[in-house]
């Protein structure tokens, strides 16, 4: 584990933390971890206020990319190894997938990410090795992402070979859930539109149930999680003939 991700561990951890706190428990000067915060800073997963390194709001995408940043960072860097240099592939939103395209952006070369996220299309904008296709639509502030019956028209030019997602929860009754209808609605138009449908999640999200069926196991072919996954869950999914690595 870097530094920077033992810093986002610790601040996920306690929400708000001195400086001086951090320069103690890594064992570096306060001019080191200032520098670090910087960086973290300028990503948009934490900042400083008045001495302290803060999460940012609950609302906020940054915040959710914060926790349990390090597992959603091997998942994404484990999804990462399906993309070949030249690729095109479909990512919708999540801060896991965030974490994908910023390792697709700045550790291959010429990939092209079509996204429905602004939230993915800033986040990697410093990569000049990647083409970002950012399809129009109705702006949900809250997500950041663009939905509709413009984004329908946009996705329909297009046909890829994989299309990464993010998961609000399971239900072994109704599928691959959302908490969001009209958002799941969108992650649909654009799973027609990909030969694959690859789920990035961290296991937590086993434990959740959301309110909108937004995938049938049917239509999954892999799902990339951590190793905290229940053995029996692991099983149900490949009695669905969903392949399932883990990290």
């Amino acid at each position: 584990m870097s530094r920077q991700e033992k810093i986002v561990e610790i601040v996920s951890e306690h929400k708000k933390i001195e400086v001086n706190e951090l320069s103690k428990k890594l064992e570096v000067s306060k001019v080191t971890i200032r520098k670090d915060l910087d960086k973290l800073e300028s990503r948009g997963i934490l900042h400083r206020v008045h001495g302290y390194a803060v999460l940012n709001s609950e609302d906020d995408l940054n915040y959710r990319l914060a926790i349990n940043y390090e597992l959603k960072r091997k998942i994404a860097k484990e999804a990462a190894m399906e993309v070949e240099d030249n690729e095109t592939v479909l990512i919708e939103s999540g801060s896991t997938c965030a974490l994908l395209a910023e390792e697709l952006a700045f550790n291959r070369k010429n990939v092209t990410i079509i996204t429905n996220s602004s939230f993915i299309a800033g986040y990697v904008r410093n990569s000049e090795s990647v083409n970002v296709i950012l399809l129009g639509g109705e702006y949900q502030k809250k997500s950041q992402v663009n939905i509709g019956v413009l984004t329908e028209l946009a996705i329909n030019q297009f046909y890829v070979d994989k299309l990464f997602i993010g998961i609000d929860g399971v239900d072994e009754k109704r599928g691959f859930t959302s908490v969001d209808l009209r958002r799941s609605e969108t992650a649909r138009m654009m799973a027609e539109q990909a030969e694959n449908v690859i789920i990035l999640t961290d296991s937590s999200k086993f434990d959740a149930k959301g309110t909108v069926t937004e995938f049938q196991f049917s239509e999954v072919t892999k799902v990339y999680t951590d190793s905290g996954i229940r053995m029996e869950d692991k099983h149900f999914l490949n009695h669905h003939h969903i392949q399932v690595i883990t990290v």
